[in-house]
């Protein structure tokens, strides 16, 4: 559905059933596949032929989705795993190993940035962290000679900095590397990073895609434009035989549009299990479905409650790109002109004490970690996440203790604000 548009791609991408089949994607809720013959089943394993035999590795529902997030990505294929963490490491580790290194924006989830850090570091990988903000030539300067990968956040989680998408890939691609870019807060519904340069995309479906809380998730999406044969010698998993699948070479019996995925789902799959649920997949495509009506309805209300935030006596700043004078407004007015997410993070002029006293003021909005959702949820990190830091320590981790982050959900923006009007009031 390559020519439709990403409206389209939302409800009828992926999955066209035949005559008399089932009009939604089915769940295929079966850990094992029957074969005639044990030839049948030795072309799988041999991947002579498509086909599934064990749902740790590969299964029909979850294809079925994985390809319909793919088109609306503008990639060539994808997969889903168990989260988007479990998405993030296997991009990453897919065309990495003992000996690696990575250049990352610093500016990225709290989670992504321990596992690059701190955990893939004692895999022997390592990472040199830049400011989003960085020149190009400060981002020139991070690359090592056994560098692999560059990786940043479309919109980051949750200092909501706006990558600049077409800097970072210029420098990954000069370095002979595929840019990975996480586009959780997005979607493809308000930026496709691989039009702007991204040669691997990733997700947390967990948040909008999903969009109601009900199933954790993370997909995988290969533009098919990084040639890794181009540089053979910087990515042998791809372009040297692999003896744990007869010898074969993924780049030349896949091509550059398949070796990715494939690799991943034949050997990190297979190694590592992270897949996700057949029943997640299926309520994960649920969401897809309305994700073009709601993405606009978010960016709706985040908008709404940032400017209502903008103008209130007792708030000190608002970091929301999509208005004028926020450091990244110009940047996202080129990536994600439609608007970026629902998400809006502010600071309270009564430091920690009018965090505390304004969350527990609200009604509507719920104190919840989660992000992306139906509902509105609010966070206040040093009163949770973060509490055994002290204010210093906040502040130097980005999350001030005056900070609070705001997921506007799909309520009616007039109650929103009318319940940000009351608990600010609370605030003596």
């Amino acid at each position: 559905m390559s020519n439709y548009k990403i409206n389209t791609k939302c409800v009828q991408s992926g999955y066209t059933p035949g005559n008399g089949q089932p009009r939604q994607i089915p769940i295929i809720q079966s850990t094992t596949f029957k074969y005639d013959t044990s030839e049948d089943m030795g072309r799988l394993f041999d991947l002579e032929e498509a086909g599934y035999f064990y749902t740790r590795l590969q299964n029909p529902t979850n294809d079925y989705v994985a390809a319909k997030i793919a088109d609306m990505e503008g990639g060539t294929a994808g997969m889903l795993t168990s989260s988007g963490q479990a998405a993030n490491f296997f991009a990453l580790f897919n065309i990495c190993e003992c000996g690696s290194h990575i250049v990352a924006s610093s500016s990225i989830y709290g989670g992504t940035f321990n596992l690059i850090s701190v955990t893939m570091a004692k895999m022997g990988i390592t990472t040199t962290f830049v400011s989003p903000d960085c020149t190009e030539e400060e981002l020139d300067a991070a690359f090592q000679d056994n560098t692999r990968a560059v990786f940043g956040e479309t919109i980051a989680n949750p200092a909501l900095t706006v990558l600049d998408i077409e800097k970072f890939a210029k420098a990954a691609h000069a370095h002979g590397v595929p840019l990975i870019v996480d586009n959780t807060f997005p979607t493809p519904v308000n930026c496709r990073p691989i039009e702007w340069g991204a040669d691997i995309v990733t997700h947390s479906t967990t948040k909008y895609m999903d969009g109601h809380g009900a199933a954790v998730g993370g997909a995988i999406v290969d533009s098919g434009n990084f040639n890794w044969m181009a540089h053979a010698a910087k990515f042998p998993g791809l372009c040297t035989p692999d003896e744990s699948y007869h010898g074969i070479t993924y780049a030349e019996k896949f091509g550059q549009g398949g070796a990715f995925i494939t690799k991943c789902t034949a050997q990190l799959m297979r190694d590592f299990g992270s897949i996700q649920s057949p029943q997640n997949a299926f309520l994960l495509n649920l969401g897809l479905e309305s994700l073009h009506v709601r993405m606009a309805r978010h960016v709706e209300n985040g908008r709404a409650v940032a400017q209502f935030l903008q103008n209130h006596p007792k708030v000190a700043y608002v970091i929301y790109s999509d208005l004028e004078g926020d450091p990244y407004h110009e940047l996202a007015q080129k990536y994600l002109p439609n608007g970026g997410c629902g998400v809006v993070s502010f600071g309270l002029k009564g430091g920690r004490e009018a965090a505390s006293t304004f969350m527990k003021g609200l009604k509507l909005a719920a104190i919840e970690t989660h992000v992306a959702d139906a509902r509105t949820c609010c966070l206040n990190p040093a009163t949770s996440t973060h509490r055994q830091m002290n204010d210093e320590q906040l502040k130097a981790a980005g999350v001030p203790a005056e900070l609070v982050r705001m997921s506007c959900g799909l309520e009616d923006k007039d109650d929103l604000i009318a319940d940000l009007a009351q608990a600010l009031d609370g605030i003596k």
